[in-house]
């Protein structure tokens, strides 16, 4: 049985960033890799229900890239996310940009932005928080007004269902 420790907390600390804060049941080095691994993103990172990540590229180095892309089940419509990665510290913090790629969906998320995902561990519990910087606000509002932080919590509810079954080592 899944033990939910909270949904994410979603924050606006400032005018261009949305801070997204939530816990999970396991080690920080688990956690990392469940967030960088494509086999294993693949399998949690898919969002709302009637989605699945159907690209998965990463390259985990600083100056490798990402390519990310959803498809929908029933009407084959599709959109992405690809950026660099800039820092890497593992298994403690990614800094990559972020340009969204409306494939067929169309829409627009604005500009570039860079986000800071962290992995502070403590008994057990990994706290993963990431900050996504806009350029500008009218930029931030454009990704949130996607409902991106529904999507974010319903993979990270898939995400704690297969920390518990299968990653556990």
């Amino acid at each position: 049985m899944t033990t939910l420790i909270a949904p994410a907390d979603v924050t606006l600390p400032d005018d261009r960033s949305v801070l997204v804060t939530r816990d999970f049941h396991a080690s920080a080095p688990l956690v990392f890799r469940a967030y960088t691994d494509p086999d294993l993103l693949v399998r949690w990172l898919v969002g709302s229900d009637g989605w699945e990540m159907t690209r998965c590229d990463v390259d985990l180095r600083v100056g490798g890239s990402y390519r990310w892309e959803w498809t929908h089940v029933d009407s084959k419509a599709y959109f992405g996310f690809f950026g660099d990665f800039l820092e890497i510290d593992a298994p403690h913090r990614i800094v990559n940009s972020e340009t969204f790629d409306p494939g067929t969906l169309g829409g627009d998320m604005g500009k570039p932005a860079q986000s800071e995902v962290t992995f502070v561990e403590k008994n057990g519990v990994t706290t993963l928080t990431t900050r996504i910087t806009y350029p500008d606000q009218a930029s931030r509002d454009m990704a949130l007004s996607t409902g991106m932080t529904d999507g974010m919590e319903q993979s990270y509810q898939r995400l704690d269902t297969f920390i518990e079954g299968d990653l556990q080592p």
